[in-house]
């Protein structure tokens, strides 16, 4: 108890409510725990695993699996802080990427706690540098994630050197068929506790996205790190080879940004992580693999620079943020092809995304400025070490007023910043029907047409050519739906009456045009919402008579 309060740790989540008193109660029992990541599953099983085990006993009696070296490294510090006042009790964490012959010392001083990778624990396995025969306890975390990374085979392995009697505790954030085959082959009549935080989000987090075009991201994301001197994040790319280029790019332009991916080596990744924990590095760009472990309280954004897909993985990054009690921004970057994603995320989660704010280079620049001269006023004037500079240089000031050596000093403190607004087109979301368009609203009606994509037309074009016919304003449009030989559109329904007589006797390429209204929702599955640029302007438009529209292009009477 002393230690646990020392550790403040007063006020336990729903998954250690309900697995320690189970864990420790019925410890030889197997058992199942779902919650997700981030949710305090070291200390749920933790705890109960510390009372579990003999301290007077020499040899391994317990093993932790973890898919990552990072989540290995935080398992281990955890157990060893809740483990400070018990007297014999040894812990080691066995991970790649660092000297095994390190490693394997350690395990010779008979720790009755080994956390492991799997690759790492296989190879002492297999150089029989560790036996498992008297494992009474294993302990299978992040379960999914271990098989989304490919050790199914090597857990296999593991486990086969611990057949003798033994209690298996499963955490894993999905029950997945993978899973529910370990639970098959290796458990029997487990005790199981579900903690149902599948669509639950931290509610302390602001969900914002801004649409840009995939092409003007990096300098965009440029643009948002600059924005406040205590801005502080995790960037979270698809892959690997993003997360590296991306940090290059970055680096160049001198922000405090690095990479963090399974390719590096584990000094490296170290290497890394001391510099973001001590602030040499603000920001972190990493896969969802790669940020598995990261114990870091103090986020204050996460940045999605590709949207992950699927919620749970969305709910796992965001939660990097918004943590004791403290604020936190989820902030997804989104292209015309992300928007299904989005909406799709804000019916699954039940959160609501608002559109972000970009600010001006202005506000950016005062900003700083107001942070830069707190640091001014902030400083401890270190009078013996400037004393015999002083005579020098107040001469060098004495015909300039106060006011006039702010100013040069505010220049060149701006002159440094070099933020400029980045160049970008903003990508048009508006079928994701955030702010309530479409069916979602309805404020919106349906309407059907007779030209398609094999009539050369993009979604824009489209947008265009009902703007020209019905003299709407583009923002009474809503989703458009495109297909090869017809389309859908929506139009406030304020607006929506009298269109079709705007399209009458309308001809493209010697057909007519038919504009109906269009009940329901119609369309191939994936086409829908497509705004993307196409092809077509060119295309032969006239009426069948007189009268109708106003001054369109290519257009004949």
């Amino acid at each position: 108890m002393k230690v646990l309060t020392e550790l403040n740790f007063d006020k336990p989540t729903e998954i250690q409510q309900q697995a320690i008193p189970m864990l420790i109660n019925e410890s030889h029992r197997d058992f199942i725990g779902l919650a997700q990541t981030g949710t305090g599953k070291t200390a749920a099983f933790g705890l109960p695993l510390l009372e579990s085990i003999d301290p007077t006993y020499k040899g391994t009696q317990a093993v932790v699996l973890a898919p990552t070296r990072e989540l290995g490294q935080q398992i281990g510090q955890q157990l060893e802080s809740f483990s400070k006042y018990m007297k014999g009790v040894k812990i080691a964490t066995v991970y790649g990427g660092a000297s095994i012959q390190g490693q394997i010392r350690a395990l010779k001083q008979s720790p009755q706690i080994l956390i492991a990778t799997p690759g790492r624990l296989l190879d002492l396995l297999n150089r029989k540098a560790v036996q498992l025969t008297g494992v009474r306890y294993v302990v299978l975390d992040e379960a999914d994630e271990m098989l989304n990374m490919g050790f199914r085979e090597d857990l296999d392995h593991i486990l086969s050197y611990t057949e003798g009697e033994k209690a298996t505790w499963l955490f894993s954030a999905t029950m997945a068929k993978e899973i529910r085959d370990i639970v098959k082959k290796y458990m029997h009549d487990p005790n199981e506790v579900k903690i149902d935080t599948g669509n639950v989000v931290n509610k302390n987090i602001d969900h914002q996205y801004f649409a840009v075009k995939a092409k003007d991201k990096p300098s965009l994301l440029q643009y948002i790190i600059q924005l406040e001197p205590d801005m502080r994040g995790i960037i979270f790319c698809r892959t690997k080879r993003d997360t590296q280029s991306l940090s290059e790019q970055l680096q160049k332009r001198g922000l405090p940004v690095d990479a963090l991916h399974g390719d590096m080596s584990q000094a490296q990744r170290d290497q890394v992580m001391k510099r973001f924990k001590n602030h040499t590095l603000e920001f972190l760009l990493a896969t969802d693999v790669a940020a598995r472990g990261i114990d870091v309280n103090d986020i204050t954004h996460v940045i999605h620079y590709a949207l992950p897909d699927d919620a749970e993985y969305y709910t796992h990054r965001s939660g990097r943020t918004g943590r004791a009690g403290k604020k936190g921004i989820s902030l997804s970057l989104v292209s015309s092809s992300d928007q299904r994603k989005l909406k799709f995320l804000q019916k699954k989660l039940n959160i609501s995304f608002s559109e972000y704010t970009l600010p001006s280079p202005v506000a950016v620049e005062n900003q700083k400025l107001v942070a830069w001269a707190k640091r001014i006023t902030d400083v401890k004037t270190d009078y013996e070490a400037i004393n015999s500079h002083q005579a020098e240089i107040y001469g060098s000031f004495e015909h300039l007023t106060k006011e006039e050596l702010i100013d040069k000093l505010l220049t060149i403190e701006l002159d440094s910043f070099g933020i400029r607004e980045p160049a970008f087109d903003v990508a048009d979301l508006d079928s994701v029907s955030l702010d309530g368009k479409g069916s979602s609203g309805g404020r919106y009606k349906r309407f059907f047409v007779n030209i398609g994509k094999i009539d050369g037309f993009g979604a824009p074009d489209l947008i265009d050519f009902i703007m020209e016919y019905s003299g709407l304003n583009k923002k009474a449009i809503g989703n458009i739906t495109m297909e090869d030989r017809r389309s859908y559109f929506e139009v406030e329904k304020e607006e929506a009456n009298g269109l079709e007589a705007a399209f009458k006797d309308l001809m493209l390429d010697d057909r007519e045009i038919r504009v109906n209204t269009a009940e329901g929702r119609s369309g191939k599955k994936g086409k829908g919402g497509d705004r993307r640029g196409g092809g077509g302007g060119g295309k032969s438009r006239q009426r069948k008579s007189g009268g109708g529209g106003r001054g369109g292009r290519n257009r004949r009477r």
